[in-house]
């Protein structure tokens, strides 16, 4: 009997090798949801069934090992949805085979890990209020505001407490802001400010965004009072300082346009005036004396930190002082809280310009706010897919408001629908959630947004565009970009080109950069050649439906280069379809404006919500598209 067992158990062993053996050699299930309005198409709401899959390890980090068949699981798997909910899961669906090449971009792997976190506990929240499990007390907390418009705490120095926390619920976004008013105090006078993220299980410490650290008897590098900027990650440590005034004179790059570091000191080769000294000079031959320097030991400072488009800036008494540009994966939607320590008695701390959804209850005329519904009955000329990021409640408002309010929009021949990954706070994902579920507007992404993972957004445009809608046209554009559809949709039919089309700024002699201070920093392991192909500038372009199928196709296929700067992207990818025989035509539109509005403008760009009402009033107004501030 004991020989039998032995048998079994052997037999048992070797055939559970020889699974392990089978599955490592397929990967996930790779069959696609088809046009959902496509008279032989499958269920456009069918979720995938999951089979077994590898453990996969990526290259990009050899310690990073990561579960396919998991987090398959997690983003996939069938939920207890109903039809309008899965509505908003029509592109999620459809991009499943982003799992097998999450490698291909910077983050990839951790965009969707984090998102089948964050999937995971939205989809509780979610099935527990429809089980009726909320008690009162979280019925309570959901009439009230998740995401305030502002916060502030007065008297905020408490006694035995040598620091001070301030928590941001729904994160930060362009235009926030955090006034800081304090008087450095104690022996040294040095004090931090810390803008940090969400704590990742596992991990003991939060990311911080932004370490500004104010060191007014300097430190080992100079014996001059300085400000050093820097980031923090369990991953990477600390990264390059950025210091003000700068180690080296040249080190000064723009930051929106603004100095990364105003000019603090001046040459002086006898003397340093030390700023602690009450007065005092002591010699200090061949140093830099100090001319000004905003904060001072006992003197009252009233500071604030703005958040702009490329980076952080901060005023103190209402002078610019330093600029701190966004790193990769630290981005400013990202902060949960502000942390204040070391020498320094706080007076008070206010946030404010915080993202804030509106109460659908109280919003005037909501059902035309709401999205038209896609039908098969109602062919689309043109879908325009938005770029936008989780808590950018405000803009997302402003554009139902404003330019989605066109008779094309309101008719359905133009369809509009919002781009926008998951967040790693669960307060915002509900709101999200909340918000996609009353207007019908919203593509959720099954990724964590990453600035370097736009192009993802990309291919789910075209994604979009073709599979759900089958669209003549595609378009993408951004949530802070005023469009004027009524004269994109005329300029199409000027054009009457419905086959190879590219129509936008298009820039046909753009090289790289190089340098790792830019932004747009393309080392020559991804791009070696000199030159990029033609592109179109990224606040707004069109390609004709064969393009963006294709674009999808080559990715199922595994035949699409993917590259971080998602304009540059489109043009690569159009420029290997000419290369494979496709006629392509390039038709440049001057009227897009990539930073600002001009009189004319067919898209303006850099809008916030208050400008996108203006020149919608003044559209509706003058028949014009004129400008804000003119007369």
């Amino acid at each position: 009997m004991k020989k039998w067992y032995g048998g079994a158990l052997v037999a048992s062993l070797f055939m559970l090798l020889v699974l392990r053996y089978v599955v490592m050699k397929n990967p996930v299930e790779e069959s696609y949801l088809m046009n959902p309005f496509s008279s032989n198409a499958t269920n456009p709401l069918e979720w995938v069934h999951i089979t077994g899959s590898p453990t996969v390890q990526y290259p990009v980090n050899a310690s990073q090992v990561i579960s396919v068949d998991a987090i398959a699981f997690s983003l996939f798997a069938q939920r207890n949805l109903s039809e309008g909910e899965q509505q908003f899961l029509f592109t999620w669906n459809l991009l499943k085979n982003l799992i097998n090449h999450s490698h291909a971009l910077p983050n990839g792997v951790e965009a969707i890990k984090e998102a089948g976190s964050a999937w995971n506990s939205l989809m509780a929240l979610v099935q527990e209020k429809k089980l009726g499990y909320a008690n009162d007390n979280s019925s309570k907390k959901a009439k009230e505001k998740q995401c305030p418009h502002f916060l502030n705490k007065m008297n905020a120095t408490e006694p035995d407490k040598s620091d001070y926390k301030l928590r941001v619920p729904c994160g930060l976004t362009q235009g926030s802001s955090i006034t800081i008013i304090g008087i450095p105090n104690g022996l040294l006078g040095d004090f931090r400010i810390d803008l940090t993220g969400e704590a990742l299980p596992g991990e003991p410490d939060p990311p911080i965004i932004l370490h500004y650290n104010v060191r007014l008897h300097g430190d080992k590098m100079t014996e001059d009072p300085v400000i050093v900027q820097n980031t923090w990650t369990i991953a990477h440590d600390w990264g390059e300082e950025d210091r003000c005034p700068p180690s080296t004179p040249d080190n000064n790059r723009k930051v929106d346009e603004l100095d990364q570091c105003i000019k603090l000191v001046s040459k002086d080769d006898n003397r340093t005036v030390s700023p602690h000294s009450h007065g005092s000079r002591k010699s200090s031959v061949g140093l830099q004396g100090v001319k000004y320097f905003p904060f001072k030991h006992g003197s009252l400072f009233v500071a604030t930190l703005r958040v702009g488009s490329e980076g952080i800036q901060m005023t103190v008494d209402g002078k610019h002082i330093t600029s701190f540009a966004y790193r990769e994966t630290l981005e400013p939607w990202l902060v949960s809280e502000v942390r204040i320590s070391g020498d320094l008695k706080l007076i008070s701390v206010l946030a404010s310009g915080l993202p804030t959804s509106e109460d659908s209850d109280l919003t005037v005329n909501l059902e035309a706010l709401k999205a038209i519904p896609l039908s098969h009955q109602m062919p689309v000329d043109l879908f325009i897919g938005v770029f936008s990021t989780a808590n950018n409640f405000k803009r997302r408002m402003a554009l139902r408001r404003t330019w989605m309010q066109y008779p094309e929009v309101r008719s359905g021949t133009v369809a509009v629908r919002f781009l926008v990954g998951m967040h790693k706070n669960q307060i915002v994902n509900e709101e999200l959630w909340n918000e996609a579920r009353t207007y019908g507007d919203i593509q959720l992404m099954p990724f964590v947004d990453y600035y370097s993972l736009i192009t993802w957004k990309t291919l789910a445009i075209c994604t979009f565009g073709t599979e759900v809608v089958s669209a003549k046209f595609v378009m993408k554009t951004d949530d802070d970009a005023f469009l004027r559809v009524g004269e994109v949709v005329a300029s199409l039919s000027r054009i009457s080109m419905t086959r190879g089309l590219l129509y936008g700024l298009i820039n046909s002699d753009s090289q790289p950069h190089r340098s790792t201070d830019s932004k747009w920093f393309i080392s020559p392991e991804e791009w070696s050649e000199e030159k990029y192909p033609p592109w179109a500038h990224g606040p707004g372009y069109v390609v004709s439906y064969d393009i963006a199928k294709a674009v999808y196709n080559r990715f199922n296929e595994g035949r699409l280069k993917m590259f971080k700067l998602e304009d540059v992207a489109m043009g690569i990818w159009i420029d290997d379809m000419k290369k494979e025989g496709l006629e392509v035509r390039y038709e440049k539109e001057e009227r897009i404006f990539t930073e600002g509005c001009k009189d004319g403008y067919v898209i303006a760009h850099y809008q916030g919500p208050r400008e996108m009402m203006c020149l919608w009033q003044k559209l509706q107004e003058t028949k014009r598209a004129r400008c804000c501030g003119d007369p």
